[in-house]
């Protein structure tokens, strides 16, 4: 044996790394839709030029998108570029195998966060 030492994925690579549950699904769900666009650009044969043009996008964003720069794109973004590219996008929700003690931890964490009067910042805007 070489000494490396294997361990089970979690099924979620960004989880793996140690993001937090909903930081590592948004990235997975983002990183899904990015390759899913990235397929349907190689496969459709045109230039960067004219596939941006055919998603409403630009070319330098079209760029980002096919080198992966995934804290430039939010998901909401991604699926209208999806949705323009002719994709059907679909979320699937599942529940918590124990959903009590998620909420509970939730709330905890939550609060722990927060303080009583806390005020949200506002969600960074990603252009389309």
């Amino acid at each position: 044996m070489s000494g490396l030492t294997m361990t089970k994925s979690s099924g979620n690579v960004f989880a793996d790394l140690g993001f937090s549950a909903d930081e590592a699904q948004n990235l997975l769900l983002r990183s899904q839709t990015m390759s899913a666009l990235a397929s349907w650009y190689l496969a459709s044969g045109l230039t960067q030029a004219q596939a941006a043009k055919a998603l409403g996008i630009t070319q330098p964003r079209l760029n980002q998108l096919l080198k992966g720069k995934i804290n430039e794109f939010s998901l909401d973004a991604l699926v209208t570029i999806a949705t323009r590219a002719g994709m059907r996008v679909a979320l699937t929700i599942k529940p918590a195998a124990n959903v009590k003690a998620v909420a509970a931890h939730q709330a905890d964490t939550n609060s722990q966060l927060l303080p009583k009067a806390a005020v949200l910042p506002s969600r960074r805007h990603y252009p389309v």
